[in-house]
């Protein structure tokens, strides 16, 4: 006979959906606090606070407020003891492992490559996000069969689900790359020496994070769950200092218009207060939606059924703030390539689902 789902997977596949949930929640006031920021009136103000701001000037005091929500969490749910701990005279105080802390390592790049991916001209915003979530989503089958997950052991479900989630980006792609007023013209996908630098950084980070993860964090075995949240506090306690020095450094370091906009953020707008409590809000929205984000990835099932439950989540929530955003600070609607995409990420989620959805008894 074949055994059912034993109840720490059933808990585990339910448990998934609500940290997506926690994602989504997270993620749509924060980019709705950073776009507001940003947006101008007719009139040369803004939506949002005193002064426009860049997507770069937001980042720094955003950063600092995250590594401080970070500490806050942690001591919140009381999970600093689950991390590795190191005596400091009299003082107990936890310490990341080698492999937490590389992991927290590939973490900041990846916080500081999403930013720096949407800076470089003549790459859009969509070829960025199709180049670093469809490849995050190819690679999370091969991340399995690498650390000893056969193929034939993913459920059918989880290929569906990265496949349509992959489509709906697609779409959206396809949207970027053919509007066009000229029905004759052909569309151009380049991308620059730097910017292909760059996305490479960000898929490598993912690919070794995810697999220091399956590796050291995730399965259904004794103490699967101490395992987790350990590797998610000595991560986390590394990935965004590290992100914050990063930072630092790029706004010393770098120059021209990127690297202004980096020291403003630091020094620039101290004495406007209604700004700092705008960025400062975005900065924990955005702490928490890394925070559930990580937790989508770092449940027990495989990389091909998490990873794609993680990218529907960003896509849904960002056609959310999309949707709000032209409510809110007359903004432009969603295409009717967004909302396709939209509604095939629907299906991708109802398909990941199906363990959650159909519980039956299994039979010999």
């Amino acid at each position: 006979m074949v055994d059912s789902p034993s109840p720490a997977k059933s808990q585990a596949s339910g448990r998934i959906w609500w940290f997506a949930f926690g994602y989504f929640a997270s993620y749509v006031p924060y980019s709705l606090l950073a776009k507001g920021l940003s947006s101008k009136d007719v009139e040369g103000g803004t939506r949002l606070g005193s002064m426009s701001l860049s997507g770069d000037q937001i980042l720094p005091l955003a950063t600092v407020t995250s590594v401080i929500g970070m500490i806050i969490f942690l001591s919140v749910m009381r999970w600093w003891p689950y991390a590795t701990q190191v005596k400091v005279g009299r003082l107990t105080l936890p310490r990341p492992r080698l492999v937490t802390g590389l992991s927290g390592v590939a973490t900041a790049v990846i916080v500081i490559t999403t930013t720096l991916a949407y800076t470089f001209e003549g790459v859009s915003v969509v070829f960025a996000m199709l180049l670093m979530r469809g490849g995050v989503l190819l690679m999370a089958p091969l991340v399995d069969r690498i650390t000893g997950r056969p193929f034939r052991s993913i459920p059918w479900w989880s290929w569906v689900g990265s496949g349509l989630a992959l489509v709906a980006l697609l779409v959206k792609f396809t949207e970027d790359a053919f509007a066009s007023d000229d029905p004759g013209s052909t569309p151009v996908i380049g991308i620059s020496l730097a910017a292909g630098i760059n996305i490479a950084f960000y898929l490598s980070a993912y690919f070794f994070r995810l697999r220091w993860m399956s590796n050291h964090a995730k399965g259904d075995a004794a103490g699967g769950r101490e395992r987790r949240i350990a590797f998610f506090v000595e991560e986390q306690m590394v990935a965004t200092p590290l992100a914050l020095a990063g930072l630092v450094l790029l706004a010393l370091v770098l120059p021209g218009h990127l690297g202004d906009d980096l020291r403003f953020g630091f020094v620039g707008f101290w004495e406007h207060l209604d700004l700092i409590l705008l960025v400062v809000a975005c900065g924990l929205f955005s702490q928490f939606s890394g925070v559930f984000g990580a937790l989508v990835l770092l449940e027990p099932q495989e990389n091909a059924f998490t990873v794609p439950v993680n990218r529907a989540s960003s896509v849904l929530s960002g056609l959310a703030a999309s949707v709000l955003l032209a409510e809110v600070f007359d903004g432009t609607m969603p295409s009717v390539y967004e909302f396709v995409g939209a509604g095939i990420i629907i299906v991708a989620i109802l398909v990941l689902s199906y363990p959650s959805l159909v519980k039956r008894p299994r039979t010999p």
